[in-house]
Formats: structure tokens, sequence, C-alpha cells
């Protein structure tokens, strides 16, 4: 076994990422690197609250919590990771679309991505996990999380169009994208046995 992420997952907020992690851990000798939120300074709470001002230094910070994460994850043997710092800038782009961050604060965030992950040695393979909307938003409705629920409609459409947009485009490392929108791998035995074997084929 060798030290490094072998494998990140990745998909729109209730899409089903932690669930998966927690399938693969119990099918492949794989070690779980789960994500860890920090935000000592309440930059979340001062954006929802106060405004724009707080999404440039929010998002910059969150960058380099996920910066420092990866690389404790690189020391870790065949680590598996619920989201990382690869699919970072997918907020960045919301916010510098719905105009809360500034072109030239995107500008400095994009450029200090780049010089950040250029240190990095990328994952052997990005899952992510594919839905459509429509199947998005009935999985955030489902799950009930009260700060979830306040966000209106557009904004996770929104937010939908940026990830696919984005994944469209991506290059950073092996990305394998399946799509989950008619797909119940934490309830269906067949579905999971079937997402387990994509992800185990591609790691080869």
């Amino acid at each position: 076994m060798s030290k490094g992420v072998s494998l990140v997952i990745d998909g729109m907020t209730g899409v089903g990422k932690t669930s998966l992690m927690d399938i693969l851990v119990e099918k492949i000798e794989i070690t779980p690197y789960r994500e860890i939120f920090r935000d000592e300074n309440d930059l979340l709470g001062k954006f929802f609250t106060q405004g724009n001002r707080w999404c440039f230094p929010m998002q910059v910070s969150f960058l380099n919590n996920r910066f420092n994460q990866y690389q404790e994850a690189c020391t870790m043997t065949n680590a598996l990771m619920d989201r990382s710092i690869f699919s970072d800038p997918i907020f960045a782009d919301f916010y510098h679309r719905t105009g809360a961050m500034e072109p030239e604060e995107y500008f400095v965030y994009r450029s200090l991505f780049r010089t950040l992950v250029e240190t990095l040695e990328p994952p052997k393979l990005v899952v992510y996990l594919d839905v459509s909307a429509d199947e998005a938003l009935r999985r955030i409705r489902m799950r009930g999380r009260a700060d979830e629920l306040q966000m209106p409609e557009s904004y996770w459409r929104d937010l939908h169009s940026v990830y696919t947009e984005y994944y469209d485009n991506y290059q950073l490392s092996p990305l394998l994208r399946i799509d989950v929108s008619a797909c119940d791998f934490v309830n269906d035995v067949k579905d999971r046995a079937a997402i387990v074997r994509q992800i185990v084929e591609r790691l080869g």
C-alpha cells in the first residue's frame, strides 16, 4: 500500500458523498479522511449576516484549510477524502458569478489556488457523483437540514450549474463521473455493488 490520496468523492450538497465514503470503507482497504471544517473566525457566519465584504476572506480561509487537510491526508496510506482542495474553486466561481466576490478578488483567489495545487500530488481518482438539479433539490429537502432549507431554490440550481460546468472542464486529476440520479446506493444492494465495482475497477 502506498501513502497519498487514492480517492476523492465529490458532488452537490446532499448527493451522498459521506454515505458512499462509509460504504467504501467497509468494502475496500482504504483510510477515510473526513472533512474537518474549521472556521475559527466565523467567517461563514459573518458572510451570511453581514454581507459580501466577508466573501473573499472566507474563501481564502477555506482554501487554506483544505490545502492543510490535503497535505495531512497525503501522509496517510491510501487516503479517501470527502471533497478536497481540487474542487475548492467551485464556490469561488459561484460567488464570483453571483457578485459576492469582486473580479479582482476572484483573480487573486484563482492565482493562489493554482500556486497551492501545483505543490500537491493529485489524487489517483476523483469520483464525481452527478445528479440532475431536480434530484439534487429533492435530496436536499429530504434530509431536511434547516440551514439548507432556508436557501432559495435558485441558489441550489445556480450552484448545480457551476458544479456541472466545473467537472465538464476538470483536468486536474483522473475523473470518474457517475450519474446517481436514479441510483440508490445507500439502500439498494445492487446499486451499491455496481458503484463500488466501478470505483474499484478504475482504481486498479
